[in-house]
């Protein structure tokens, strides 16, 4: 099972029934055990071998974003409340269970002796759009604690430390993997920040813009390997997404529109021997997003073609890996045409919204406020 070949754009997709991805998205969320009974939701289920992986604090505070964003995007009244469910499910994990009261921090998973910048930036998100939709302070409390430590704990002179140990919150020392060095990706993190609608807060998101758009051009290829480098577009495209925050500025208007070609080109040379679904979907939200905020005018034939691309990793029951608990997600990616046995969280939520906001486009109906980001 393999994605349509780059550079075809399949009239089939403008009558997609994006409705029913959305829906069916919802339900692989809420009712395929991918969230657990805690409330807390794995890093990804493996089809061959039938398991999840572990719970992980990030990818719970992606679903909350996601069961938000879901439950206002979809038609269905039934849907709409088992989304606002599953996400204050998901935030009272965070708040609750994957919270270290004695650290004041989100470890990278229950009792872990680490912390992630980026990890808490993404739960903080998640808690602030729990907030906004139910009016519980308990998820603003907790986000704006949440919050504190990401400046307490991991900002160091000039850059922002990746990694910190707990419980001492004393920085572990860089290695060559992204997401183990500091660069540009951490501005989606600091997006936590702005959700707060505090002025110290913005000043510290400030801190971290200047930084990333100063080592932005570095960060990419950054590896030869080439699959390595479709795991860094991966990470690079969280730092166009944050930029759409800032889209008004010319700075950031010329960073947003060349990294949609750089990305665009790497992903395209690339893709024949690792693709991620993923990579597909961030560029094609940031491509829409950047449009209707008339920073970057947009490429229909390439968004269209990543529409295709993101589509085609739906997963069906009848697909040669498909079962009952993977139907309605999306798979990770392919490498050398062969589908990866992974259904991903944060897959299936890129993909549905890049979707759901390329109809929304296509029908003229255009109906997104940034913060609805995941």
């Amino acid at each position: 099972m393999s994605a349509p070949r780059w550079g075809s754009c399949r009239a089939s997709l403008y009558n997609l029934k994006l409705t029913s991805i959305l829906e069916e998205a919802s339900r692989w969320l809420i009712h395929s055990g991918i969230q657990e009974a805690s409330g807390g939701v794995a890093r990804y289920y493996r089809s061959d071998s039938r398991q999840n992986a572990p719970v992980s604090a990030e990818i719970t505070g992606y679903a909350v974003s996601a069961l938000v964003y879901l439950h206002r995007a979809t038609s269905a009244q039934g849907t709409k409340a088992d989304c606002l469910d599953a996400a204050v499910r998901a935030a009272r994990y965070l708040t609750r269970r994957a919270w270290d009261e004695s650290s004041a921090t989100f470890p990278f998973e229950p009792g872990s002796p680490r912390a992630y910048f980026f990890d808490i930036g993404i739960i903080v998100r998640g808690l602030l759009a729990a907030w906004k939709v139910t009016g519980d302070n308990e998820f603003y409390g907790r986000a704006r604690e949440a919050a504190l430590s990401m400046a307490f704990d991991f900002l160091g002179d000039g850059a922002i430390h990746p990694i910190i140990a707990l419980p001492d919150k004393q920085p572990l020392a860089q290695e060559t993997g992204w997401s183990r060095s500091p660069g540009c990706y951490q501005l989606k993190a600091a997006l936590a920040w702005l959700g707060l609608e505090d002025e110290h807060a913005r000043r510290m998101f400030e801190t971290v813009l200047q930084y990333a758009l100063a080592t932005q051009e570095s960060f990419l290829p950054g590896v030869d390997d080439q699959e390595k480098v479709m795991d860094r577009l991966h990470a690079y495209c969280y730092f166009l997404e944050a930029l759409l925050a800032v889209a008004d500025r010319k700075e950031c208007r010329g960073a947003l529109a060349g990294g949609i070609d750089r990305v665009a080109t790497l992903l395209r040379r690339i893709a024949p021997v690792f693709e991620r679904s993923d990579v597909c979907a961030q560029l094609l939200r940031v491509r829409l997003m950047a449009h209707h905020l008339d920073a970057v005018t947009l490429d229909e034939e390439a968004a269209c073609e990543e529409a295709d691309r993101a589509a085609s990793y739906r997963v069906r029951v009848d697909s040669p890996l498909g079962d009952q608990r993977t139907h309605g997600g999306f798979w990770f990616g392919q490498k050398q045409g062969q589908m990866a046995p992974f259904v991903n969280p944060v897959s299936t939520v890129f993909c549905a919204q890049a979707l759901h906001l390329w109809q929304q486009h296509r029908a003229g109906q255009w109906d997104f406020e940034l913060w609805e980001l995941i």
